[in-house]
């Protein structure tokens, strides 16, 4: 029995190494979701065009990378191992090319793959050349077979990105500031965006939203600028049941009867102080990108948008009411954990628009000057190799965030695996936080209730579970019909 307990377990890690989940992110980040964020740059249009040119757009199209290689300096390119890397102090990465189209005055004049910079490549993913080699191949590698990947090599030293536990995105929580009020958040990601958006409640009744350019503006104006008009409608979104609050709300703006009204009202709030036609488009180009980008950035679903905030002020009412409780936001179903490819996701989606600013700069540069031959000579690979490398050498990422990578503890294999299994709560150590240091009930089976270290991290620094396993990408309604479906769920119709 406990041979068969053993081979059991044995089997399952040699399926499910420790470090996978990262090497699948990693994976996933390599064959999606860089295409993904190259997609979302859209049409890049220079303000300043040559003479004679009526437009001037520059597309990128289809992105790919190459094998990890090393560029000698007799100019010779050959592929290069993770133990070259080390014993050379280099970094482990391979070449990404792009494929790019000018238009001009809607014609494609130049058309070319051209290389924009290397990406460091996980050690033992798809991409890297010890995937799926047996244990004698990677002993001749330099490799030790029972160590597992999941890490970068960056300058020589390896380096680990660790798991990053956050909030749900796209999701209302609701909770009591330290004056007693409610207010409701949602970090709305879609796209390119990640937007955060502030419901406050006041103690006179009031609804103020907050996101981008706009400061605690009433959240009834925003639904009116939006498409939904009739007080009515807006009345029975929010809640079935009559309530104070919300007479007081839209009595608060009763003047706003149009859509054109409410756009300039908010123009006004928001400090817009151009011509009428001005502050219309502008608040309209607000409202699109970064309001619940999520829900989409098209003036489609300005009334999808109208309604999701009727029901968040809808969920607000009723937990003031106590009829609901208000959010539990260390239960693990509120959680998302951010692995190597989300990372990565984040850095690549800052520096390629990094990227597209420079190539629009020095385009913009050499028209003035009359100089302009080619896009190929204004794109400067080093920008993007450094801006990468940089991050993962130093552990500063996007957003101010510190720490994100680490030098993987070499002390023993025990402490390899559980580095790479690390987790690391957003929240700051030296603040209290008793709540979210505490032990959950859904942690079981996903934390390890034990190891954490002692001190002012406690809790927030924790380690997956030895059998936890993360899905990857985000799982849509198609998806979770057709679990339903093949569970027995029929549809009424």
């Amino acid at each position: 029995m406990v041979k068969e307990y053993r081979e059991l377990i044995k089997s399952y890690f040699n399926e499910h190494p420790l470090g996978s989940e990262n090497i699948g992110s990693f994976n996933n980040f390599i064959e999606f979701e860089l295409q993904k964020i190259v997609d979302g740059i859209g049409d890049i249009a220079p303000t300043i065009i040559p003479q004679n040119v009526k437009s001037f757009i520059v597309k990128f199209k289809k992105i790919s990378i190459g094998t990890p290689s090393i560029i000698e300096a007799d100019g010779s390119k050959r592929d290069i191992t993770p133990c070259e890397a080390r014993l050379r102090k280099l970094t482990y990465s391979a070449p990404l090319f792009l494929e790019i189209g000018v238009y001009i005055d809607g014609v494609q004049r130049e058309s070319f793959k051209c290389f924009v910079g290397k990406l460091p490549i996980m050690v033992k993913s798809k991409y890297c050349h010890l995937c799926n080699l047996k244990r004698e191949e990677l002993i001749a590698k330099g490799e030790d077979p029972d160590y597992p990947g999941g890490y970068f090599i960056i300058n020589g030293n390896e380096r680990v990105l660790i798991i990053l536990e956050d909030l749900a995105p796209n999701r209302l929580f609701i909770e009591k500031n330290d004056a007693g009020d409610y207010i409701g958040k949602v970090f709305s990601e879609g796209g390119l965006y990640r937007i955060p958006h502030l419901i406050d409640c006041t103690k006179d009744g009031l609804f103020y939203l907050s996101f981008t350019r706009f400061k605690k503006v009433p959240i009834i104006a925003v639904i009116k600028a939006l498409g939904l008009i009739r007080d009515q409608d807006i009345m029975n979104a929010m809640t079935e049941e009559e309530d104070d609050r919300v007479y007081v709300n839209l009595y608060e703006v009763s003047d706003l009867r149009k859509e054109t009204d409410a756009l300039i009202y908010l123009a006004g709030k928001s400090g817009i102080s151009q011509d009428k036609e001005v502050k219309i488009d502008a608040c309209y180009d607000q409202l699109d990108k970064y309001l619940l980008p999520h829900i989409g950035t098209t003036p489609n679903e300005r009334l999808a948008k109208a309604y999701n905030l009727c029901k968040y002020i809808g969920k607000l009412l009723r937990v003031t009411k106590g009829q609901i409780q208000s959010d539990d936001k260390d239960h693990y179903m509120n959680k998302r954990l951010r692995l190597s490819g989300d990372l990565l996701s984040d850095l690549m989606r800052v520096n390629l628009r990094a990227l597209v600013q420079d190539i629009t700069y020095n385009f913009q540069r050499l028209v003035k000057r009359g100089k302009f031959q080619s896009i190929k000579i204004i794109i400067r690979d080093e920008l993007l190799t450094s801006n990468i490398k940089s991050p993962l050498a130093t552990g500063s990422w996007t957003a101010g965030r510190k720490g994100i990578s680490q030098n993987i503890d070499r002390t023993n294999i025990l402490a390899t695996m559980s580095h790479l299994q690390r987790v690391v709560s957003l929240l700051s150590s030296t603040q209290q936080n008793f709540e979210a240091r505490a032990l959950h009930p859904t942690h079981w089976g996903k934390l390890c209730a034990v190891e954490t270290p002692e001190g002012q991290s406690i809790g927030l620094r924790k380690n997956l579970a030895l059998l936890c396993s993360i899905t990857q990408g985000d799982i849509s309604e198609e998806k979770v019909k057709k679990v339903l479906e093949v569970c027995g769920l029929k549809d009424k119709k």
